[in-house]
């Protein structure tokens, strides 16, 4: 079965018809782990032409090198049909969230929380001098988009972070 790829607006993924070891799981994957290659014979010709650098360290390296680009980690799937990895596309990107119909409030707003923890809705009428209305619409429409998430407390203490 051949390798599928899907490209698509926000993401790129690889799928192929592989299965993990016994008793693996994707979770295993993302920690240190040994190589158990699907098919030995394909994995030692990759090996020696030095497209495998070292065993077991494919999926860590991905996760590490898009970390260093500045775009989300590769996230990983398996099912009996077979293995997949989604490579997301920075959603945090100026040029991408002016592309979903974000205001300029909004945009800074991802970048401040970019370099801080939190913000509060107080902070925000503040930084932008806008009403309390205009400051929840806005956060409210970061969180409908899933570009922020609102902390569980409510009215004086809450806060809005990635």
């Amino acid at each position: 079965v051949p390798i599928q790829i899907s490209v698509y607006n926000d993401k790129l993924i690889f799928w192929n018809d592989a299965q993990l070891p016994e008793n693996w799981t994707v979770e295993k994957l993302l920690t240190k782990h040994p190589s158990k290659p699907y098919n030995p014979d394909i994995a030692n010709t990759l090996f020696r032409s030095g497209y495998i650098e070292a065993w077991g360290r494919g999926t860590i390296k991905m996760i590490n090198d898009c970390v260093q680009f500045g775009i989300p980690a590769p996230k990983y799937f398996y099912d009996m049909s077979g293995f997949w990895v989604e490579f997301r596309k920075n959603i945090y990107s100026g040029e991408y969230l002016k592309s979903i119909g974000l205001n300029d409030r909004q945009v800074k707003t991802i970048d401040f929380l970019k370099n801080n923890e939190k913000i509060t809705n107080r902070e925000y009428q503040s930084n932008f001098n806008v009403s309390r209305n205009t400051a929840s619409r806005d956060l409210s429409e970061l969180v409908e988009k899933g570009l922020i998430k609102a902390s569980d407390t409510k009215g004086a203490g809450s806060f809005y972070e990635i």
